[in-house]
């Protein structure tokens, strides 16, 4: 598969894991139910399957964790912020954790871009300030190498 392919999966990706979390927020799915109605959709088939696997797994399995390092992002308890909101910090947050070989820079762009997709007007500016803050205490170094400390 191409990088741009990739790209583009791995993007389709994220837009079903928004789903995914926020359908386990509002009916309270596990993480094996969530996989496998997912994998029923058609959606699926386009999408980074390993990439959406891995991160619904672990997001729900470490979701408390996930959430203890959201807290200091944001200006609100989590449990006020918008469903579409924390989903989307969810997946960011996990990627700057988690996932080193996806730059910090993709992890705001993509998450700025759902929160454009999938949240309220200006709900983008939001995500792209918390996730800068995050980008700066999880990949300090990445940051500053970039010239963004």
């Amino acid at each position: 598969m191409s990088k741009m392919a990739t790209t583009g999966a791995r993007t389709r990706a994220r837009e079903l894991l928004v789903q995914a979390l926020y359908q386990k927020q509002i009916a309270g799915h596990d993480s094996a139910e969530l996989l496998r109605q997912f994998r029923e959709q058609t959606a699926y088939k386009r999408i980074d399957q390993n990439f959406f696997d891995a991160a619904l797994a672990a997001i729900c399995a470490t979701q408390n964790d996930i959430e203890q390092a959201i807290k200091p992002l944001v200006d609100r308890p989590i449990e006020q912020l918008d469903p579409v909101e924390m989903a989307i910090l969810l997946i960011g947050v996990f990627e700057l954790q988690s996932r080193p070989d996806v730059p910090f820079r993709v992890v705001i762009n993509e998450g700025v871009n759902l929160a454009k997709r999938f949240g309220a007007i200006d709900g983008h500016k939001y995500i792209n300030a918390c996730l800068d803050l995050a980008a700066k205490s999880l990949r300090g170094d990445e940051f500053q190498a970039q010239g963004r400390g």
